[in-house]
């Protein structure tokens, strides 16, 4: 299975595109830039949603649910915002079909024409501060901590499975406080929360940072986000968290009465991360035989394969199968057992490669007579023969050492691939030939930035949070400068 694939210095793209599809864990529907997330796929996805989830309830988010449809109107109340997303909007005009009247089908009743047409929420900002409107009165009912799970819609004309498509999954935080302060710790908080979730759940290491200017969410005052550097030198933004300031509470007149009885517009933040975070996972720890999957996000940490040649050998291996996997579960493992006869034990080895499981155990009719097993690891391809005795311990000690070990390799690759520079000519020839991220010093311009992205494609991804000062000059102006920025192409 896993021999089919393209290489990855052969073709990086092709790899990923291969990678998802033959690992099962999407496919592209019947509607254009759209996806079918399959049951494989959608249980790592259930894994995040969960350990997320987790720690949004922790820090006292409750989970709640507006509507898809947004009405035009509302988009139109905050001026940036708008701007940002109008190019990527689907527009509802109608509710209802009819028979053609020749009999070709279906056509859209004229006589049907909504009143004032919906969009198809791009982002949830504006319904949400509709409905806060009627929610807060007093500083009793701040801070308000919300978060829904759904999917939106965002019109891309070129799309890849899971990195960019124009229907996503996603989660979107939507928080009002009484004061500035505690809308900049909530957005904070919230940009470290993803932060330690891609680092001890997808062992992928990010660093976090500021967004420039011209990179800020459509209407925020600040955008914090967390970049992941991919195995082909491209940076991808995994999650976002912004500071909204009184933006949207003054679009959509959010106001409160304080403790000394003052009517005060409130202060807002909101945070997301999506299915993106799928295509993250894959980039940063797979390899030419497929998936490589953190043990903390795979649905099966481990899969029992049995060696047998009849029904005999195959009921007794079962019958010890049944025990280990029992102790597995108990420890919180997750286990499968394919005991299938369609398929031979090899052709199983390899669809468990490709589908990046942790730890393979196979087990035949001689390791039942001398009490062993044999053990696979997937991050490093060892194999060793163990004893049975104590050998679910090895299996708990072994996954948090794949788990670190994959973090460690993807922290290596990262900090080998921060290259810094103090020239024009360096810069290019670094993005050209070595990739990963380039730190540099940057004017502070949009212009400056603006020029550089169109002349090597590389973009500032962050200005990285307790940055270090230093004097400098800008690569292409030569304009001073007082702290380094992290460029990079990305997806």
């Amino acid at each position: 299975m896993s021999k089919n694939l393209t290489k990855r210095e052969t073709d990086y793209s092709k790899w990923y595109n291969e990678l998802v599809v033959k690992a099962d864990l999407a496919e592209n529907s019947g509607v254009r830039g759209c996806m079918v997330i399959k049951p494989y796929g959608f249980a790592i996805w259930e894994k995040m949603q969960a350990e997320l989830d987790r720690m949004f309830k922790e820090t006292g988010h409750e989970n709640a649910y507006f509507p898809l449809f947004i009405p035009k109107s509302y988009l139109s109340k905050e001026a940036a915002h708008v701007e940002g997303f109008a190019k990527e909007c689907a527009v509802v005009t109608h509710y209802r079909l009819k028979n053609a009247e020749d009999g070709s089908g279906v056509v859209v009743d004229p006589e049907a024409k909504l009143e004032e047409e919906l969009i198809v929420r791009p982002t949830s900002e504006t319904i949400i501060w509709d409905t806060y409107r009627k929610w807060i009165e007093s500083y009793r009912d701040l801070p308000l901590l919300i978060n829904q799970w759904a999917n939106v819609v965002r019109w891309e004309m070129r799309t890849r499975l899971f990195l960019r498509t124009a229907e996503f999954l996603w989660q979107e935080g939507h928080t009002a406080h009484a004061t500035e302060k505690e809308a900049v710790e909530e957005a904070e908080l919230m940009i470290n929360v993803y932060s330690e979730f891609a680092e001890k759940f997808m062992a992928m290491p990010v660093i976090k940072g500021l967004k420039t200017e011209s990179e800020r969410f459509a209407g925020a005052v600040e955008t914090y986000c967390i970049e992941g550097l991919m195995q082909d030198g491209k940076a991808l933004q995994a999650g976002t968290s912004h500071f909204l300031g009184q933006n949207f509470a003054k679009a959509f007149d959010v106001q409160f009465t304080s403790k000394e009885g003052k009517k005060e517009h409130v202060w807002a933040t909101s945070w997301g991360v999506s299915t993106r975070l799928m295509g993250g996972l894959i980039m940063t720890h797979s390899d030419d035989l497929g998936l490589v999957l953190p043990p903390n996000l795979a649905p099966i940490q481990v899969v029992i394969i049995p060696i047998h040649r009849n029904d005999e050998q195959l009921d007794a291996i079962s019958e010890k199968v049944d025990e280990l996997t029992k102790d597995l579960r108990a420890k919180g493992i997750s286990v499968k057992y394919d005991k299938r006869t369609t398929y031979k034990p090899g052709w199983k080895f390899a669809e468990y490669e490709l589908k990046g499981v942790p730890l393979r155990i196979a087990m035949g009719p001689r390791d039942l007579e001398n009490g062993t097993l044999e053990i696979a690891r997937r991050d490093t391809l060892e194999k060793q023969n163990r004893s049975q005795e104590g050998v679910v311990d090895y299996i708990e000690k072994t996954l948090k050492e794949i788990q670190e070990n994959l973090f460690e390799k993807a922290l290596n690759y990262r900090e080998t691939h921060i290259t810094e520079v103090d020239t024009f000519d360096e810069f290019k020839e670094i993005i050209k030939t070595k990739g990963g991220f380039v730190s540099a010093h940057w004017d502070g311009t949009p212009e400056t930035e603006d020029k550089i992205k169109d002349l090597t494609k590389a973009t500032i991804r962050c200005i990285p949070l307790n940055n270090k000062q230093e004097e400098g000059k800008c690569i292409l102006t030569g304009e001073k400068s007082t702290q380094r920025v992290l460029f990079a192409k990305a997806y």
